[in-house]
């Protein structure tokens, strides 16, 4: 199948279903859109009956429950069960709050294949304090409920500065809840953790740290437990291979039905996202103006035109340049080789400034309806 500018067009693997954007905690950050609150109406049951069986005819293979908070849809179990029917491997990606071990026996009925856990800090302060809401005790019950009922333990603990102090403790409770895969994801500052970036980038020295002592600790625990270290681009000089590359791997369907290469791409001028209430999965893949905007190679701009790893990060993330640079064809400036690098540099640069003040008179902005409201209004 070939798109624009005759580009031979590879099917969705993975499909990640944003079921809605309500959510009981506030962390600050969360990778929804700063102006969550204007996307009120969510997808009806039957819409993501038929998305699900679609993308699954197309050769989606990978099913991501998401939100927000997916346990807030009382129908996640017959999404579930339709996956499942569908033949996905399916994933409910969650902070387990609200996860009773009645909703885990149900799903499991329903053919849920994986659960993955999220918890902010190692202590119960640190913990409710980011995520707004009092809920570590829960999150650690329910870690020890998903590993009861057969399933393997997955715990994903966001790292930023406000926890980083705390790995030899993160990595001592994913231990005690003998976790089987433990992903310690360093924030990627897009949506709330970009506009909190000062206060959440931890220092090049904290993050050197921080990661002698992950990777120390995978020796002591091989064969027991996976550990998996998501580096923050903000220290590589070169950038990740964006969702494999745009249009070629991964479909995102957000909680009003908006058709996505990456979550954050509904940001960026021009695409045109496509609605799935008007159009199929198979004309969104292989038609749509969005889909084919960064397919290929013929968009990129010097340095990455002629660079000879361009085959291996695509030029980077697109959302990200734009964020950055406002310009979403030009290098993502992660790269040492991109002109706008320094843009990096001063981001490292104000993060370390803010991280030697005792007092700092910014707070951090915690995602919540009312914060998401002021940023729709700026933004409108």
């Amino acid at each position: 199948m070939a798109g624009y500018n005759n580009i031979k067009i590879t099917p969705p693997r993975w499909l990640l279903a944003e079921l809605t954007y309500a959510c009981p905690l506030q962390c600050p950050y969360c990778s929804n859109p700063l102006d969550y609150a204007k996307y009120q109406s969510e997808l009806s049951t039957d819409d993501w009956k038929r998305v699900l069986t679609e993308a699954r005819k197309m050769g989606a293979v990978q099913l991501g429950f998401s939100g927000g908070e997916p346990l807030t849809r009382q129908d996640l179990p017959e999404l579930v069960r339709h996956a499942r029917e569908l033949g996905y491997y399916s994933n409910l990606i969650t902070s387990g709050y609200g996860l009773t071990e009645d909703k885990i026996i149900e799903l499991k009925q329903a053919g849920l294949d994986h659960i993955q856990v999220s918890i902010q800090a190692s202590s119960q302060e640190l913990n409710d304090h980011l995520a707004g809401t009092s809920s570590y005790f829960h999150k650690k019950e329910v870690a020890h409920l998903v590993k009861k009922h057969g399933y393997p333990m997955v715990l994903c603990v966001v790292i930023h500065r406000e926890n980083i102090h705390q790995m030899p403790q993160i990595l001592a409770m994913a231990e005690e809840l003998e976790a089987d895969y433990l992903e310690l994801a360093n924030t990627q500052y897009y949506g709330w953790a970009h506009a909190n970036r000062d206060l959440l980038l931890p220092t090049q020295e904290q993050f050197k740290a921080a990661e002698q002592i992950a990777q120390a600790y995978k020796e002591k625990v091989a064969g027991k437990m996976k550990i998996y270290y998501v580096v923050p681009d903000f220290y590589e000089d070169r950038p990740k291979a964006c969702m494999n590359g745009w249009g070629t791997t991964f479909l995102t369907i957000a909680p009003d039905g908006v058709a996505l290469p990456c979550h954050s791409a509904r940001d960026l001028p021009g695409l045109d996202c496509p609605d799935v209430k008007a159009f199929s999965i198979e004309q969104i893949w292989n038609e749509s103006k969005a889909f084919n905007f960064f397919r290929g190679q013929d968009w990129m701009q010097e340095p990455c035109r002629s660079c000879d790893e361009k085959d291996k990060d695509f030029g980077g993330c697109r959302c990200q340049a734009y964020l950055l640079t406002g310009d979403m064809y030009g290098a993502d400036p992660v790269c040492a080789k991109s002109p706008d690098h320094h843009v990096i540099e001063q981001a490292i640069a104000s993060a370390e400034a803010t991280a030697k003040m005792t007092v700092t008179e910014k707070p951090l902005i915690f995602r919540n309806s009312k914060n998401s409201r002021k940023f729709s209004t700026e933004n409108s």
